[in-house]
């Protein structure tokens, strides 16, 4: 599936709204672990089709950040009917992420 670019904008409608489980990853661009795990979430995107990926740069999106408490990038959060359900931060491999959120 395609990673959708989360801005506040659209937010709500995709990630709290959506009646399938969501991958957030929080990152910015000036940070060497979010670009290691960049290909990790693409790859994750692309092989399961049963939850939407997304990403939130917190240098254009802050509010999003300050509003589900990112403290530091990246942070990769599962989102089930609207609620966090699950948080990383730091790079994490494939097996791990999905491991850590049953996924």
């Amino acid at each position: 599936m395609e990673i959708i670019e989360l801005t506040d904008k659209n937010f709500d409608e995709k990630v709290i709204g959506s009646d399938v489980p969501v991958l957030v990853d929080f990152w910015a661009s000036w940070c060497g672990p979010c670009k290691m795990l960049s290909p990790v979430i693409d790859e994750i995107a692309a092989e399961r089709d049963d939850i939407v990926v997304g990403k939130v740069n917190v240098d254009e999106q802050m509010e999003l950040a300050i509003r589900y408490g990112v403290s530091g990038v990246p942070t990769v959060a599962l989102f089930k009917n609207g609620d966090i359900v699950g948080r990383t931060v730091g790079y994490q491999s494939k097996s791990d992420l999905l491991s850590e959120f049953n996924l």
